[in-house]
């Protein structure tokens, strides 16, 4: 008995304590937990923000928002997304570009990392030009929900390959990294578990892949790589570029080929292109 009673006052003073110290909280002044929440990243702030009414009031102040979001935060709403930012909190805005948002026709998506709050843009294989895409001997877009865009470009045989595109956007001053994101074999479901079919999987071993990008100041990164990432996605790495200068467009072409004739290939789903800050590249998995 001695022992449960013990426990039971043991309890109530760690309640009493974190009362106490919920109530010292709440006294600080609104002004100051913004200012120190401005310190912090977009995460740690979510969470200190679930403390009490006073930590959640403080970390929708403006100021604490306005450098993390992109400087080119209004361009993406008004003029790609055609939204309006006018009445809504810089908090709100943060939250609404960290989740993908799509445009131009559904073809590609733009969205902030949650981190970081860097610019991501994917574009999809739809928005690409690709030899030989409308003749279904060579070329069919299949639904996948392994794809963002929820379908992919897959290539059963061909004797050239070219998928060139291209992309104008007001990027914010920094360095960026651009991927091919490319899987061998097609993705199906079998018994509700993933399966892949390696039918048409041939001649990426003879001769490499060429990528190509094509910087805003005219210099051209290319790369070669053999393709054997066969039953699974990988992000081949293009090339990187700088801009300079966030107020003007930046204009950039890419594109991937094989145009060795000598012999075919096939068995390749083209899923999307990547543009991410060089400093995110990191975590992805790629060549």
């Amino acid at each position: 008995m001695g022992a449960n009673a013990s426990s039971i006052d043991t309890k109530s003073d760690d309640q009493l304590a974190f009362l106490s110290v919920k109530s010292n909280l709440d006294d600080v002044p609104e002004a100051c937990i913004a200012l120190v929440l401005s310190y912090l990243d977009p995460p740690e702030i979510s969470k200190l923000a679930r403390v009490s009414r006073v930590f959640r009031a403080a970390a929708s102040a403006d100021f604490i928002w306005q450098p993390k979001l992109p400087s080119n935060y209004k361009y993406i709403f008004r003029e790609l997304l055609g939204l309006k930012v006018d009445g809504l909190g810089l908090k709100d805005l943060y939250a609404k570009l960290s989740r993908p948002r799509s445009f131009d026709a559904g073809t590609k998506e733009v969205w902030i990392d949650k981190n970081s709050g860097g610019v991501c843009l994917a574009i999809s294989s739809k928005r690409m030009t690709i030899t030989g895409i409308d003749d279904r001997r060579y070329w069919n877009h299949i639904p996948t929900n392994e794809s963002r865009f929820q379908t992919v470009a897959y290539l059963q045989q061909i004797w050239w390959l070219e998928v060139d595109g291209d992309l104008e956007f007001k990027f914010p001053e920094g360095t960026y990294s651009l991927f091919f994101r490319l899987h061998l074999g097609k993705a199906t479901k079998r018994h509700s578990r993933r399966a892949c079919n390696y039918e048409h999987v041939h001649g990426w071993d003879l001769k490499p892949v060429q990528f190509q990008l094509t910087t805003p100041d005219g210099c051209r990164v290319t790369s070669r790589c053999y393709l054997d990432n066969i039953g699974t996605w990988m992000q081949h790495h293009v090339g990187d570029f700088v801009v300079k200068d966030g107020t003007v467009p930046t204009k950039i072409k890419f594109s991937l080929t094989q145009i060795d004739c000598t012999h075919t290939k096939g068995g390749l789903c083209v899923d999307s292109v990547l543009i991410c800050p060089s400093s995110l590249a990191k975590e992805l998995s790629y060549c």
